[in-house]
């Protein structure tokens, strides 16, 4: 009787964190596609004799990633749990094709992309949901079996080391870590091998500093991120440009589709440098406002997460909004100088169809599992 009453009460709070969750989703999904267009519409004209060019294949992508959303919704839990391990093999194979010569497609240096007949997508993206659903199987499944033996760390150990050698390959470094600090908070959080845990990270240091040293253009992006001022024109040219275009904004910003950096001189302005854009043009009080919002996405995951009765849904919400808080930190860290430069976008508001379908896709599986209490 008292499971019942805590059934009643429960439930409709649970519904209600998801459709705050949902809200705040679509408020990120109006801000981005309005700033997709202000930051973009010049270089968009100047490229592809549109204006509206990123815009359309924005609302493309959004129209996709609400199809998805909608179908992964509608899957029952015990598919999704069942299935999960082959999922996740399938991505790491998908990612994988991103290093083989035929399939890649090389964007500013990086194989991150694959070909697949007219097709063009960052597989890397779609493993992610992969690797969050199978890190939330893994310890569901392994949780109870943790203190008679070690092996069940060091298959997630394992596990993880696969998907980072080919992220690391392509390469794309702060992918790696992105989704790599995901998992280790999630195991944190289920307690999962806490004690090897805290030494397996202290392990990494050496790892992330001999990745810094071995290639030279990362070191260069942290004497930069040190002192962008010694080389102005070069590669400090695009966190000078970010850190004018945000304190042009000042506290109300230049108003909507008023941005100067968006004529040529602030690069990637539309993908992983909109929030500068977004400073420039709507300020401190605009800036703050976007901020809330990620930060009540945040609150609210975690406590829909918390509501949840079973442990494999807890623990997939728990990471996935870790996954998107990260992401946001990063960006913002990174933009306004506080981060050396990584090629993460904003989420729910940089262009990007591939990262956009995928981030609606695990919030479509949040809301499968939010059905299933």
């Amino acid at each position: 009787m008292l499971y019942r009453n805590e059934t009643k009460i429960r439930v409709p709070s649970v519904r209600t964190d998801m459709h705050i969750l949902l809200a705040i989703v679509a408020l990120l999904l109006v801000l981005g596609s309005i700033f997709i267009y202000s930051s973009s519409s010049v270089f968009a004209l100047e490229q592809h004799h549109s204006s509206h060019f990123f815009l359309r294949k924005q609302a493309m992508g959004m129209a996709f990633g609400f199809l998805c959303a909608l179908v992964t919704s509608l899957v029952p839990l015990h598919c999704i749990h069942r299935y999960t391990p082959a999922f996740f093999c399938i991505t790491v194979a998908i990612t994988a094709l991103s290093l083989v010569t035929p399939c890649a497609v090389r964007i500013h240096g990086s194989s991150r992309w694959v070909k697949l007949g007219f097709l063009v997508f960052q597989p890397s993206e779609l493993m992610k949901v992969g690797l969050l659903l199978y890190v939330a199987y893994y310890l569901d499944k392994k949780h109870a079996t943790q203190r008679r033996s070690i092996k069940p760390f060091v298959a997630l150990i394992a596990t993880l080391i696969i998907p980072s050698i080919i992220l690391l390959s392509q390469p794309d470094f702060g992918f790696t870590v992105t989704l790599v600090s995901t998992t280790i908070i999630t195991c944190l959080v289920a307690s999962f091998y806490v004690r090897y845990l805290g030494l397996s990270m202290v392990a990494l240091i050496p790892a992330v500093v001999f990745l810094i040293v071995r290639y030279p253009y990362r070191a260069k992006r942290i004497t930069t991120f040190l002192d962008p001022w010694r080389d102005p024109q070069g590669t400090g040219f695009q966190i000078i440009q970010s850190l004018i275009a945000i304190g042009s904004g000042g506290i109300h910003g230049t108003g909507i589709g008023e941005s100067q950096q968006k004529y040529f001189y602030l690069p990637m302005q539309h993908t992983d440098f909109i929030f500068s854009i977004i400073a420039e043009e709507i300020g401190f009080c605009g800036v703050s406002v976007l901020i809330l919002l990620y930060i009540l996405f945040l609150y609210c995951g975690l406590r829909l997460a918390n509501t949840l009765h079973n442990p494999f849904s807890r623990l997939f919400v728990l990471s996935f909004t870790v996954l998107i808080t990260v992401q946001a930190v990063i960006n913002m860290a990174v933009v306004t100088g506080l981060a050396p430069t990584k090629g993460i976008g904003l989420p729910f508001i940089s262009y990007g169809n591939t990262n956009l379908v995928t981030n609606l896709i695990m919030l479509g599986i949040v809301v499968a599992m939010v059905k299933s209490e």
